[in-house]
C-alpha cells in the first residue's frame, strides 16, 4: 500500500478533482450501506411476520439504488476529468523538462523508450492515481468504521471478519518485492521493445537496402517474446496477490455468515442484528475487493514509475540559471575565446584553443576535414554543452548569460538533419514564426528557393506532408527549413550543412541568394562542399580542434595549407564524377 513517490507527486497536478471523486466515491459507498441496512431491516419485518413497512423499506432501497446509480456516474466523470488533468500536466511538464535537457540527452536515451514513458507509462500513472488512489482511501476508511458499527452490534462478528480483513488487505503485500521486481522487469522489456520496434520502422529503408528485414523481424521476434516471458512472470506473482485477496473475502463472508447464523439459532440476538451482520459483513469487503481491481488496472502506472521519475530528474547537460533575454536589435558580433571541449572517453579533445570572431551582419564560413570540430562549435554555441575551457560571447556577453529558451530563439539554425512535421507546408513554416504573414511566407520560400515547387502542388501552401517530410525529396526538405529559418527572423543564423542534399549549381545559387537575404544577420555557415563558402566575409579553417587559418577564399588558397588542399580535394572529385 506504499505509494511510490512519484506517484503521489503526480497526484498533486489534480488535487482538487481527486478529493471530489474520492468524496464520491465515499457517499457511493455509503449509499451500498444505506442499502444493507434498509434491507436488513425489510428481511427482518419480513421473517417476523410484520409487512407494514415493507413497502416504505422496498421504495427505499430503489431510492438508494437510483441515489447511488446517480452518484457512481458522478464520481467515474469527476475521475476521469481528474486523470486527464494528470496526463495533461505531467506530459507537459516531462517534455517542458526534455526540452531543457536538449540533444545530448537524446543522444544516450532510445526515442522509442522516451516515447514509451511519455504515452503508455503516463497512461498508467492516470489510471493509478484517478482509480486506485481514491480506492485506497475509502478502503483504509470504510472497513474500521463498520467492524465498529458491528462490534456495536455484535461483537463476537469480529472473531471472523477482523483477521480476514487483515489478510484481505495485508497478505498480498508480503509479495510487493517480487511484484516490484517482477514489474520493472515487465517494463524495462516493454520500453525496450517499443524502441525497437520505433527504430525499425524509422529505418525501414536502410533495413531493405542492407537486406536485413527477416534479421530485424527474428530479433523483433525474440524481443517480443522476452516481454510475454515477462509478462506472465508478473502474472503468476499477480495472481497470488489476487488469490489472497479473494481468501480473505470468500473466508470472512462464510465465517460472518456462519457467526449470524450460530446467533440465529441460540437466539443471543435480535433478526434485525442478523442480517445486519451478513449484509455489513458484506460491505466491509467490498472496498477491499473494489481497491484490487483498481490496483491491477493501475499497476502500469507502478511499473512506470521509476521511468517517470528518470526522465523528470535527469539532469540536464548545461545549467539553465540566467534570466536575461537574448534579444539583439542589430546583428551581434559572435566571439569564441579560446574554447576547448573534450567528449567523455575521447582520446584527444574535440576543440582545442580555437579563438576567432564572426564579425556582425557579416558571413563566416566555418571549414575543414571531417572531424575537425565544426559541428562541436556550434553546438558549444547553442549551449546543447558546455566550453571545458575559454567562452564564447555573443554582443559581448558570455552566452551564459543568457536563458537558455531565449538564447536559442535568437539563433536560428538550419542543420543538415532537417525535421518536419505531419501539417500543411505553411503550418511547418509558421513554427519559427506564427504570426507570420502569407506575404512573408512567400519572401522566405523564394529566397529559400523552394516557392515554385510549392506553388506546383495541387494544395500550394496547403498541402499536408508525410511524416518527417517524407513525402519530399531531401532537397526540397532542407530547403523548406531554410525557409522556416529565414521566417524566424533571429539576428544569428546557423547554417550546418544546409544545402547538402542540393546539387552543387542549385546550391550556389542558393546560397548567393540566402546571404543576400541575410542582410540584419550575423551569418555562420559550416559546409564541406567549398563552393557554398567561397563567396563569404570570412573563412576559419578547423583542422583537428584547432584553427588552421582564417582570410577569405582568394588569401587562404595563395596560402596554402589545409584550405588549399581541401579545394583541391575538392576539384578532384568534381573531375572524377564529371570523368
Amino acid at each position: 500500500m506504499i505509494v511510490h513517490p512519484e506517484l503521489r507527486r503526480a497526484a498533486r497536478h489534480a488535487q482538487r478533482p481527486l478529493l471530489a471523486a474520492t468524496a464520491l466515491q465515499g457517499a457511493v459507498t455509503l449509499a451500498h450501506l444505506a442499502q444493507a441496512v434498509l434491507l436488513a431491516v425489510a428481511l427482518a419485518d419480513v421473517a417476523g411476520g410484520d409487512t407494514d413497512r415493507f413497502p416504505l423499506l422496498l421504495g427505499g432501497v430503489l431510492g438508494v439504488v437510483a441515489v447511488r446509480a446517480g452518484l457512481a456516474q458522478w464520481q467515474r466523470h469527476t475521475a476521469t476529468r481528474a486523470g486527464e488533468l494528470v496526463r495533461v500536466r505531467l506530459r507537459d511538464e516531462l517534455l517542458t523538462h526534455l526540452g531543457r535537457l536538449g540533444p545530448a540527452h537524446l543522444t544516450s536515451a532510445r526515442a522509442g523508450a522516451v516515447r514509451t514513458t511519455l504515452v503508455d507509462g503516463v497512461e498508467g500513472v492516470d489510471a493509478y492515481v484517478s482509480r486506485y488512489l481514491p480506492q485506497l482511501l475509502i478502503t483504509l476508511t470504510v472497513p474500521p468504521l463498520l467492524l465498529a458499527a458491528l462490534a456495536a452490534v455484535e461483537p463476537v462478528a469480529l472473531l471472523g471478519l477482523v483477521p480476514a480483513l487483515l489478510l484481505g488487505l495485508f497478505g498480498p503485500r508480503a509479495w510487493d518485492r517480487l511484484l516490484a521486481k517482477r514489474g520493472k522487469e515487465h517494463w524495462d522489456t516493454y520500453e525496450a521493445l517499443g524502441a525497437d520496434y520505433l527504430e525499425a520502422l524509422q529505418g525501414m529503408p536502410a533495413l531493405r537496402a542492407a537486406g536485413a528485414v527477416g534479421r530485424t523481424r527474428e530479433r523483433l521476434e525474440k524481443r517480443s517474446a522476452a516481454l510475454h516471458r515477462a509478462t506472465v512472470a508478473k502474472l503468476r506473482v499477480s495472481l497470488v496477490d489476487t488469490a489472497l485477496t479473494d481468501l480473505a473475502i470468500q473466508g470472512g463472508t462464510a465465517a460472518a455468515a456462519l457467526l449470524a447464523c450460530w446467533t440465529a439459532v441460540t437466539g443471543s440476538t435480535t433478526p434485525t442484528a442478523t442480517y445486519l451482520m451478513l449484509l455489513l459483513a458484506s460491505e466491509c469487503f467490498r472496498p477491499v475487493r473494489d481497491l484490487s481491481r483498481e490496483w491491477h488496472a493501475g499497476y502500469l502506472g507502478v511499473s512506470a514509475a521509476d521511468g517517470i521519475a528518470a526522465l523528470r530528474t535527469a539532469d540536464p547537460a548545461v545549467p539553465d540559471t540566467a534570466t536575461e533575454r537574448a534579444h539583439w536589435p542589430d546583428p551581434p558580433q559572435v566571439r569564441f575565446e579560446q574554447v576547448e571541449f573534450g567528449y567523455d572517453g575521447a582520446e584527444a579533445p574535440a576543440l582545442r584553443d580555437v579563438t576567432f570572431t564572426a564579425e556582425a551582419g557579416r558571413t563566416t564560413a566555418i571549414v575543414g576535414p571531417s572531424g575537425a570540430g565544426k559541428s562541436t562549435l556550434l553546438g558549444l554555441l547553442l549551449r546543447h554543452r558546455e566550453p571545458q575551457r575559454g567562452r564564447i560571447t555573443i554582443d559581448g556577453r558570455d552566452v551564459t548569460a543568457y536563458a537558455l529558451d531565449s538564447l536559442r530563439q535568437g539563433i536560428a539554425v538550419v542543420s543538415q538533419e532537417t525535421y518536419l512535421f505531419h501539417a500543411t507546408i505553411a503550418d511547418n513554416l509558421r513554427l519559427a514564426r506564427p504570426t507570420a504573414t502569407d506575404d512573408e511566407l512567400l519572401d522566405a520560400a523564394r529566397t529559400a528557393g523552394i516557392h515554385d515547387e510549392i506553388a506546383a502542388l495541387p494544395d500550394g501552401y496547403a498541402t499536408v506532408l508525410g511524416e518527417r517530410g517524407a513525402t519530399l525529396s531531401g532537397g526540397q526538405r532542407q530547403r523548406l527549413a531554410l525557409a522556416r529559418a529565414l521566417l524566424a527572423d533571429a539576428r544569428v543564423l546557423v547554417l550546418d550543412e544546409a544545402t547538402s542534399s542540393v546539387d552543387e549549381r542549385r546550391e550556389a545559387h542558393i546560397v548567393r541568394e540566402l546571404l543576400d537575404a541575410a542582410g540584419g544577420r550575423t551569418v555562420l555557415l559550416v559546409a564541406h562542399r567549398l563552393a557554398a563558402v567561397r563567396h563569404a566575409d570570412r573563412i576559419v579553417v578547423l583542422d583537428d580542434g584547432r584553427v588552421d587559418a582564417i582570410g577569405d577564399h582568394d588569401d587562404l588558397m595563395d596560402a596554402g595549407g589545409v584550405y588549399a588542399q581541401l579545394v583541391e580535394a575538392g576539384h578532384t572529385h568534381e573531375e572524377g564524377l564529371a570523368a
